[in-house]
């Protein structure tokens, strides 16, 4: 029955965690041993755990930076914490694939830092792949990149077949010692090197001894290196994307003020004041601004929409793009009018002269109604060079025509000159209607050709596929003509449904606009005179209040004008 019993009761099954290693064996030398293996085991599985989860963690790290710079400095950091290295270096495989470029270099016992996020540009020389049009197996990182072999020295003072007079003179001038060494090809995901990691003395982290990089420690970093190569180049491949996108978009804002010769450099200034407004906005610790900061992401967004502002102007023909003056179409007009106010004197002299031979052919040689003639003549030319010089007032773009010029100039074109017999006016009807202008050049009908830029650049803007971050850069971009109370374009927007980011924009493009020293049709306007007009338009509702006061309190406007405009400006 006792036996029965024993055979059906079900054993327990013992825990791992509850053996017990005294009951194992009798032997205490053996125990020992045991738990000592044991214990050895613990650690060593922990430790490997541990590096696991780092390299893990490091993977996901790599993959999530998008700043090159970090990201390279962060590739060293992490190798060196996995095999405790006291120093790294890391080189970057040039385009033409004939250096090693220093990007990197870290020495906690030198307390040294160059590249990265240091600010301390490196001094160290290229290390060439290839000398005398051959190999360069000579200094240890060109080797290590040709043949993708990873190296590992114990000792580089007592190592063969390697250069190491860089480090011998380095650690003469500096009083370090370097000794052990690792260097790792880094691979993209086609299996070219693109880079070389190079660490120096490994270290026992309690005691800083320097020893050797264990052959765990070189898998490990072997296997750090294969994930930062391909981070890096996915990096690459994205800031080359990036930066193909901003010279396209450089090279279309080029072209837009090439199109213009009155225009020159216009787009690259509202993008620096532009940005200054928006920095200084950042810095803003109390007023309207205290609680406001664009990000990063947001500056770049506002940075590609000033850029990209003017963009619709590729559409706006060029002679009303360029109107320096009120009778430009294609070419400035006022000649044309020269032209047949010299040909209308003439008419008038032939005609006085054939008054003349007419009184003398009839034998009536009075000298009283010649003479009538010749005073006539020099009136009516008179008259008419008069008629001419006003003409040309009008056509300046810094004149203003009020009602009474208005009438002088129906005056002048009612006129009448004849050629064979054929009547015409002194002005056309479209001169007429140019030349009645108020202000500015543009007839109603150019200014809309104009103001449709704007509409322009939202419906070209709109076709490219911007990021998730960047989606606003066409609203932004178009709205840089509205006005707070609604009475801009191209759609009318109000304060309420307009953008700080397009309100910054059209305060830089108004200012931009008007100090300019760059336009030939005008003469530059004083710093003093712009800072009236735009406060009009504050006093108005038509631009942002709290930014121009910004603008002008932070004396922004007095940084750029020193920037930017002539000396005699600035007053």
């Amino acid at each position: 029955m006792k036996s029965s019993s024993k055979i059906d009761k079900k054993p327990v099954k013992q825990k791992s965690s509850d053996f017990d290693i005294d009951k194992f064996s009798n032997d205490n030398k053996l125990n020992e041993l045991l738990r000592s293996i044991l214990i050895e085991i613990r650690f060593y599985a922990e430790d490997q755990i541990k590096h696991i989860k780092q390299c893990a963690q490091i993977g996901v790290a790599l993959s999530v930076e998008k700043d090159i710079n970090k990201l390279l400095e962060m590739i060293v950091d992490e190798a060196r914490a996995l095999c405790n290295a006291d120093a790294g270096t890391l080189y970057i495989v040039d385009n033409d694939k004939k250096y090693l470029r220093f990007k990197i270099l870290q020495n906690d016992t030198m307390k040294t830092r160059m590249g990265g996020t240091s600010g301390v540009k490196s001094t160290l020389p290229n290390v060439p792949l290839y000398k005398d049009g051959k190999p360069n197996h000579f200094n240890v990182s060109s080797h290590v990149a040709i043949t993708g072999e990873a190296v590992n020295i114990p000792d580089v003072y007592e190592a063969e077949g390697f250069d190491f007079t860089g480090a011998r003179e380095y650690d003469a001038a500096t009083g370090y010692r370097s000794k052990s060494m690792l260097v790792i090809a880094l691979k993209n995901h086609e299996n070219d090197i693109i880079g070389v990691l190079q660490l120096l003395n490994a270290q026992i982290p309690e005691t800083r001894e320097v020893i050797a990089f264990s052959h765990e420690y070189e898998d490990l970093v072997a296997s750090l290196a294969s994930q930062a190569a391909i981070a890096l180049t996915n990096t690459q491949l994205i800031q080359d994307l990036k930066n193909l996108f901003y010279a396209f978009i450089k090279s279309i804002a080029t072209a837009i003020d090439e199109k213009s010769p009155y225009t020159g450099g216009h787009i690259t200034r509202v993008v620096d004041l532009t940005m200054m407004i928006a920095e200084k906005i950042n810095e803003s610790d109390e007023g309207p601004f205290k609680d406001v900061y664009f990000t990063e992401e947001e500056l770049e967004e506002l940075r590609l929409a000033a850029w990209m502002h003017d963009v619709g102007k590729i559409t706006t023909p060029e002679h009303v793009v360029d109107k320096a003056t009120k009778l430009v179409k294609i070419f400035d007009r006022i000649f044309y009018i020269e032209n047949r106010f010299e040909l209308i004197a003439k008419i008038i002299e032939n005609e006085n002269l054939k008054q003349k031979i007419e009184l003398l052919k009839n034998g009536n040689n009075n000298e009283t109604k010649i003479k009538f003639l010749e005073e006539n003549l020099t009136n009516t030319l008179k008259d008419l060079q008069e008629d001419l010089e006003f003409i040309k007032e009008c056509n300046n773009p810094g004149e203003f025509i009020s009602d009474e010029k208005i009438s002088r100039i129906k005056e002048i074109a009612s006129k009448t000159y004849y050629i064979n017999d054929e009547e015409h006016n002194y002005l056309s009807k479209d001169e007429v209607t140019n030349l009645w202008i108020r202000k500015g050049t543009l007839t109603e009908k150019e200014r809309k050709i104009i103001e449709n830029h704007a509409a322009m650049t939202y419906k070209m803007l709109k076709q490219l596929p911007f990021s998730k971050k960047l989606s606003k850069v066409p609203e932004y971009a178009c709205s840089h003509h509205e006005k707070l109370d609604g009475s801009g374009y191209p759609q009318g927007l109000t304060l309420k449904n307009l953008p700080l980011q397009s309100r910054i924009m059209a305060i830089a493009d108004i200012f931009e606009a008007l100090t300019a020293k760059d336009r030939p049709y005008k003469k530059p306007m004083s710093l003093s005179q712009a800072l009236k007009i735009m406060g009009f338009m504050k006093n108005d509702n038509h631009i942002d209040p709290d930014i121009y006061d910004l603008f002008i309190k932070s004396d922004l406007y007095h940084d750029y004008a020193k920037k930017e405009m002539n000396p005699e400006q600035i007053k």
